[in-house]
């Protein structure tokens, strides 16, 4: 019966917000006063669905509490209130409304949250948030500094940034794109940031495909999507003009050892003169960091200096760091926090140096 009567409330709240945004009470996702970053489609019930990790919104408020109204079961999100410590918040399958903040104090107040995971299972929608009865929506503003759009894989992700076992498995529980290189990297530079990224995703072949490679689900195949594996959702490229696009791909190409790294060269080229058409006045970085190491390496490092050489002036490169262990490893292998800021360290210091 509480279900039911939470159910109504709920619904009734969406009803009264389509109507009339207004500046209290509930506020749908898609309110114009919300920044939100990252790939994203309004539904017709004014949420906002997205499943690449690093979407993120920005509400600015008064009022002494906020809450955030989801699709059940989204998962993870990690939320940043004013200057308190960011922390993690979890819809299950049962949940669709948390308390974000409370007992604030008067005058303006500021939330941050981002989506933590990749949620291409989950399919997350943020679809409103609810001020206190004293509370007003305030415009939040964009980012000022440089538009970034990060492309990669679990690196990019973040799968693992919270374990300390190195052969443990995956899980969304560990999983953090708040600890990546990408996210620190764009939180230094004030950064507008969009991610394409997927788990075990590659260039001309995923995670450990065959030799000869497989166009099925790989980056060349899902860039052009809002929605990771839904093709009936294209990305409207003028709606996001980045100043820079960082693509850290490679290390599921190679993964397994038996690659062609000539057939990972051409396809690379392909999908980096599409990337380059698809967003006009972008300077592009071709990124390796930080799995990969020995003679895979070698040949992706070799691959990536070719691609560049022949497009100076529009195509950059930079090598991260590669891991040893030393800063510790996160879950079956991956970076761990640690290592993931000492990859942003390095790779803000380089975006610094081309912007």
């Amino acid at each position: 019966m509480r279900n039911l009567i939470l159910f109504l409330a709920v619904s009734f709240s969406f009803m009264t917000a389509h109507a009339d945004y207004g500046t209290s009470g509930f506020i749908a996702a898609d309110h114009p006063d919300i920044v939100f970053m990252g790939r994203n489609l309004v539904t017709p019930a004014h949420a906002r669905a997205f499943n690449f990790p690093g979407a993120t919104a920005l509400v600015e408020f008064t009022g002494h509490s906020l809450d955030m109204y989801t699709s059940p079961g989204s998962g993870y999100f990690m939320v940043e209130v004013d200057a308190m410590e960011p922390y993690k918040v979890r819809f299950a399958e049962g949940d669709s409304i948390k308390t974000l903040a409370a007992n604030l104090g008067d005058g303006n107040h500021s939330a941050r949250i981002t989506y933590a995971i990749e949620g291409f299972e989950m399919h997350p929608e943020i679809r409103g948030f609810r001020l206190a009865d004293n509370g007003r929506l305030l415009k939040a503003e964009r980012p000022e500094g440089p538009r970034i759009e990060f492309v990669g894989n679990s690196i990019t992700c973040g799968y693992g940034t919270e374990s300390t076992d190195s052969i443990a498995p995956f899980s969304y529980d560990t999983e953090n794109h708040c600890l990546t290189y990408a996210y620190l990297t764009g939180r230094a530079l004030d950064a507008d940031v969009n991610v394409v990224a997927r788990s075990g995703i590659g260039i001309y072949r995923n995670y450990d495909g065959p030799r000869s490679g497989s166009a099925e689900g790989t980056m060349p195949l899902e860039y052009g999507n809002t929605m990771l594996y839904d093709n009936t959702s294209p990305w409207d490229f003028s709606a996001f003009r980045p100043d820079i696009v960082c693509i850290n791909l490679g290390t599921n190409d190679t993964s397994t050892g038996n690659y062609d790294i000539a057939i990972f060269e051409q396809r690379y080229s392909d999908f980096l003169d599409r990337v380059i058409s698809l967003n006009p006045g972008s300077k592009v970085v071709l990124l390796t960091g930080s799995m990969l190491n020995g003679k895979k390496l070698e040949d992706v490092k070799a691959a990536l200096d070719r691609l560049a050489d022949s497009r100076k002036g529009v195509v950059y490169r930079f090598d991260m760091t590669p891991q040893t262990g030393e800063l510790g490893y996160g879950a079956s292998f991956h970076p761990s926090a640690a290592q993931s800021r000492k990859m942003a360290s390095e790779l803000t210091e380089f975006l610094k140096s081309i912007l």
